[in-house]
């Protein structure tokens, strides 16, 4: 049966698909397209040749065999080859070797999408947004020739995403799907954060300063802590940059995200005192180690500033120093310990009234012991 394989291996080789994954791809295809004729044989296969620009189907009959004792249900032996190619064949192959031709650029273009951002995953890209009413929950962004994908989950809930704007987001994922490459980015994810400060602050690029934590509310607030890997280096004003213009350079990418940066310290009590910045902590109790539990004290004009709108500020510290924090007034430690440093006192006071009572008493029983023995002895 005659096919234009010389074309179509042209055709192939313009989208680097090589000539054996296409004739191993044609065969299998003519194969399958065989067994659905009603006369088929169950063992067949399917012959190209390149030079003649035909290809053969052979097949082989089934030879029933004699049950025996030992042996009731016999495998069936196989004939030799014939060439049972289908006389009225040639569309139906026509269209098979379409359809493989046709998956076959798919996949290597979808391989090609997929070679190429395999390596983008965790970094930042920047795409046009794409409107798309029959997914109105998802962000499609345009990178090039591929759009990726913004999830509801990855969106910031006081972001509007507008037809045609350009948005910087960071890749999630990057996956093989049904329908080609899945590509998942996002406005949330706290990295992103650290890819903008990277671009900005060269300090980070070269080592001299690291960002040790990131902890983040999409849309909301952000705290970096970061620390010093050179000496001379202030980490804070590296990030911030002259005059505020790193951070706000950064901060223009996040819309009305504010942004906290704090020094990093690995004891946990000055980590947790630096977390709760703005507000100025008086001292830090580290209650457990292995629990990671521990009590801040601020002053009470403070309290608040502490712990934010909603318990924002004071949960963003936990989540920066991995601690669990309790926000205490520093006042009411100060009353309580003074309570107790009274209530000691006067415990000890008392200790101290009864210890010289008991003494007086000894000592006038032994000064009438006294009396009665010399009495005795006079008589």
């Amino acid at each position: 049966m005659e096919l234009d394989l010389t074309s179509i291996r042209q055709l192939a080789a313009e989208q680097g698909i090589d000539a054996e994954t296409l004739d191993a791809a044609l065969e299998e295809a003519l194969r399958l397209a065989y067994l659905k004729n009603p006369h088929a044989e169950k063992h067949a296969r399917v012959e190209l040749d390149p030079r003649a620009g035909t290809f053969t189907v052979w097949a082989r009959k089934e030879i029933p065999q004699e049950p025996t004792e030992d042996n009731p249900y016999p495998r069936p032996l196989l004939g030799d080859e014939f060439d049972d190619t289908p006389k009225d064949f040639g569309r139906l192959a026509a269209a098979t070797a379409r359809q493989v031709i046709t998956q076959l650029f798919r996949t290597a273009a979808d391989n090609k999408i997929f070679g190429a951002f395999a390596g983008q995953k965790g970094k930042l890209i920047t795409g046009v947004i794409q409107q798309n009413l029959r997914d109105p929950n998802n962000v499609h962004i345009q990178v090039g020739e591929v759009e990726a994908l913004l999830p509801k989950r990855e969106q910031v809930p006081t972001e509007k995403y507008t037809h045609g704007e350009r948005l910087r987001v960071y890749v999630v994922s990057v996956a093989r799907g049904l329908k080609g490459p899945e590509i998942i980015v996002s406005r949330s994810h706290p990295d992103l954060v650290r890819l903008l400060f990277e671009r900005e602050v060269p300090e980070l690029v070269s080592g001299a300063v690291s960002i040790m934590a990131i902890a983040r509310e999409a849309g909301a607030r952000t705290k970096i802590a970061v620390k010093a890997n050179a000496q001379g280096v202030n980490p804070k004003g590296s990030l911030i940059g002259p005059a505020g213009s790193r951070v706000r350079a950064v901060m223009e990418n996040l819309g009305d995200e504010k942004i906290d940066i704090v020094d990093y310290s690995a004891d946990p009590a000055e980590f947790i005192a630096a977390a709760l910045s703005p507000a100025h902590t008086t001292q830090v109790q580290v209650v457990s180690e292995k629990n990671k539990t521990a009590f801040a004290f601020i002053h009470d004009d403070q309290l608040s500033l502490a712990i934010g709108k909603e318990g924002q500020n004071a949960r963003l510290a936990a989540k920066l120093t991995g601690w669990k924090i309790g926000v205490e007034s520093e006042e009411a430690r100060v009353a309580e310990e003074a309570k107790k440093k009274a209530a000691a006192e006067a415990s000890s006071s008392q200790q101290a009234s009864e210890t010289n009572e008991g003494a007086e008493e000894s000592e006038q029983k032994m000064q009438k012991e006294q009396d009665t023995a010399a009495s005795d002895s006079v008589k």
